[in-house]
């Protein structure tokens, strides 16, 4: 039987599909204009690009933005929160870890799970879209690199520009003013890449370090990012065996199995 999680952010959207506990299929997009929409083209997509029908599903768990409206839909018979799907996820990757530090397109969340894997305590940033993948995602538009390439640049700089501006929109201006006074880009993309760091590293303060650490979401792709978060923390984290990307569908996965009788 197989058992799913959709996950719908604000930037991209994830499906996974397990069957005896493992994950068989997965598949990630740019969201559509709703949620709804969204989690048709992705788990419909992975679907039909494996000759597989919703009928194959056994059990489906929606979590991340609209998940009510995703199950509302018929699409899932339960939604759960995203911080409760990157905390169980992550857990069920690595049963030692104890606190997760997702980072999506529009907000940061620190998660502590218990030796269960069940949520202890958690912290999320406020609206603003500094320490999110939004703030990367103008920081690159603004460079006028990709964000892949951001973190691999930032390692290659002598030195690092300090970015005082904790808003996104005033962070551009000072990047810009930087670049026309002929500033490295990599020395502003270690900059930027520190700035993000320090912003996600006040919310695991007000948690605290439990260790194991991991990282989720997309933007624990940035290898700069994770590389400055390490230092703050003085914490070597542990890397998933999965696409950090997909941690909060396959959370929601797990969620399916156990709710459909897998475990």
């Amino acid at each position: 039987m197989l058992f799913a999680g959709i996950d719908i952010g604000s930037l991209t959207a994830q499906a996974v599909l397990l069957e005896d506990g493992k994950v068989i299929l997965s598949k990630s997009i740019s969201v559509k204009p709703n949620p709804v929409e969204s989690a048709r083209a992705v788990m419909g997509g992975l679907l039909e690009e494996n000759n597989l029908s919703w009928g194959d599903i056994g059990y489906c768990v929606s979590t991340g933005y609209g998940r009510e409206k995703i199950q509302d839909e018929g699409m899932a018979q339960q939604n759960v929160s995203e911080i409760s799907c990157h905390g169980l996820g992550a857990f069920s990757l690595v049963p030692q870890v104890r606190t997760v530090i997702d980072i999506g397109g529009q907000d940061a969340k620190v998660i502590r799970v218990d030796a269960g894997g069940e949520l202890a305590d958690f912290v999320m940033n406020d609206k603003c879209a500094a320490g999110t993948g939004r703030f990367l995602e103008v920081m690159c538009r603004t460079l006028g690199v990709t964000l892949e390439e951001l973190g691999p640049m930032s390692q290659r700089a002598k030195d690092h520009i300090h970015m005082s501006s904790r808003c996104s929109i005033y962070a551009e201006t000072e990047v810009l003013h930087y670049l026309q006074r002929g500033v490295d880009k990599a020395s502003l993309a270690a900059g930027i890449n520190r700035s993000m760091a320090h912003r996600v590293i006040a919310l695991v303060r007000r948690v605290g370090i439990e260790k194991e650490v991991l990282m989720s979401g997309g933007v624990a792709k940035n290898v700069a990012v994770r590389a400055e978060l390490e230092k703050m923390m003085n914490v070597k984290m542990v890397t998933p065996r999965l696409d950090p990307q997909l941690i909060g569908a396959y959370g929601a996965a797990v969620m399916a199995g156990r709710a459909g009788g897998a475990a």
